[in-house]
């Protein structure tokens, strides 16, 4: 299965997009819903609430009264604190039961308001947001909910900005238009993203990106911090580093679009241990590819192959090609990744030469990836040297 995390602020048009998915055969999991439920009569939630909040939480029927409950629980920090205490286990179990009752085959659609405001962006293969301008989700929830325009504007600057929501979106839908262009937005991102992601996922297939020289984009380096966070995630503490390297992580360097990323590993067992684990997270790995191509050692000319294994995993996402390297820490592969980025950000020189080198060997290449990398290693094998004297001038 694949998760997607949607999310927007109040008013934006999620139940719209969610509807869509639903309809298309999402499963669908609603946070607001579940929130709901795990404090209804009878329930261990409810009980827990009156018996750190008072009799005075409930309602005459027996039901949460939940404005009463916001007077006691939103005082201060300490009593916040104690709500999310009852309240976020109890949420967070519920989930997880409905996401082990999943099909394996299915498309998870997360719904839940507060995304990003409780950082839960990496843990989704998808993040998407929907979006409305500030005055146009206050004349909807004033509209059509009658809500007071106070108090949208008040719920309104409560939540993530604009901002937050951008930097952990994977997707943006823009809802400025009518619901019915957001849901064929919506409809057209199932079929051409969110399903084959998933069929990718189940047959462990990569996406190959495109063959070409994109300009330098400035979207990069925050794409780059996502994956980064999400791949974090996945393999949680088993892994010393993960890193945004390549040409995709140098500012002002043409590159071909797809972002490549380190993962620093203590040796390549545990590199394999993670293959399963990363290939759920959406994260194939790429079979044949055991190491890098071995450069001499400056100082002594000499080449030890052993020393340059590597792994190498691609993204299931349809929507954008990744490499991930997986290397192990002691490795001269790894610390040339991390130094020959550092130095092409340091030398302009050296970044103008390296956009020419791709320049060539692409033209060289004939649409061959193969053809398109050997090309390059001979300046590589020269770059090794360079790279190391500029480096001892650093320390």
């Amino acid at each position: 299965m694949i998760r997607l995390g949607l999310s927007g602020g109040i008013g934006a048009g999620k139940s719209t997009v969610a509807t869509t998915f639903i309809h298309r055969g999402g499963y669908h999991i609603d946070a607001d819903k579940i929130a709901r439920e795990v404090v209804e009569p009878g329930t261990p939630g409810l009980a827990a609430l009156v018996e750190a909040f008072g009799d005075e939480v409930l309602a005459d029927d027996g039901s949460l009264d939940r404005p009463a409950l916001a007077a006691r629980a939103f005082v201060d920090d300490e009593q916040r604190q104690k709500l999310n205490s009852i309240t976020h286990p109890l949420v967070g179990a519920r989930t997880q039961e409905l996401l082990e009752a999943a099909p394996d085959d299915a498309i998870v659609v997360q719904d839940i308001p507060l995304l990003v405001e409780g950082n839960m962006a990496p843990f989704f293969h998808l993040v998407l947001i929907v979006h409305a301008d500030a005055e146009t989700r206050v004349q909807r929830l004033t509209t059509a909910r009658g809500m007071p325009e106070d108090d949208a504007r008040a719920r309104i600057a409560a939540q993530a900005s604009d901002e937050q929501r951008r930097a952990v979106a994977d997707v943006w839908l823009d809802n400025s238009g009518s619901p019915e262009d957001l849901a064929a937005a919506a409809a057209a991102l199932w079929e051409e993203r969110l399903v084959p992601f998933e069929q990718n996922v189940r047959s462990r297939t990569v996406v190959a990106g495109p063959l070409e020289l994109a300009d330098p984009d400035p979207g990069w380096a925050a794409e780059g911090i996502r994956l980064v966070n999400r791949l974090w995630a996945v393999v949680g503490d088993k892994v010393s580093a993960v890193d945004h390297i390549g040409s995709t992580a140098i500012p002002g360097l043409a590159a071909k679009p797809t972002i490549d990323l380190q993962i620093t590993v203590a040796d390549l067992g545990v590199a394999d241990q993670l293959a399963e684990v990363l290939a759920d997270g959406g994260f194939p790995r790429v079979p044949g590819i055991d190491g890098d191509n071995p450069k001499p050692d400056p100082a002594t000319g000499s080449v030890d192959e052993g020393d340059w294994g590597r792994r190498l995993h691609g993204s299931a996402d349809p929507g954008r090609p990744v490499n991930v390297h997986l290397r192990a820490a002691d490795s001269p592969g790894r610390a040339f990744a991390l130094d020959f980025r550092d130095w092409l950000r340091d030398d302009a020189a050296a970044r103008a030469e390296y956009a020419e080198v791709k320049r060539v060997a692409l033209q060289a290449a004939e649409g061959d990836l193969g053809r398109y990398v050997a090309a390059k290693e001979q300046w590589f094998d020269d770059a090794y040297r360079r790279v190391t004297a500029w480096k001892a001038t650093k320390s």
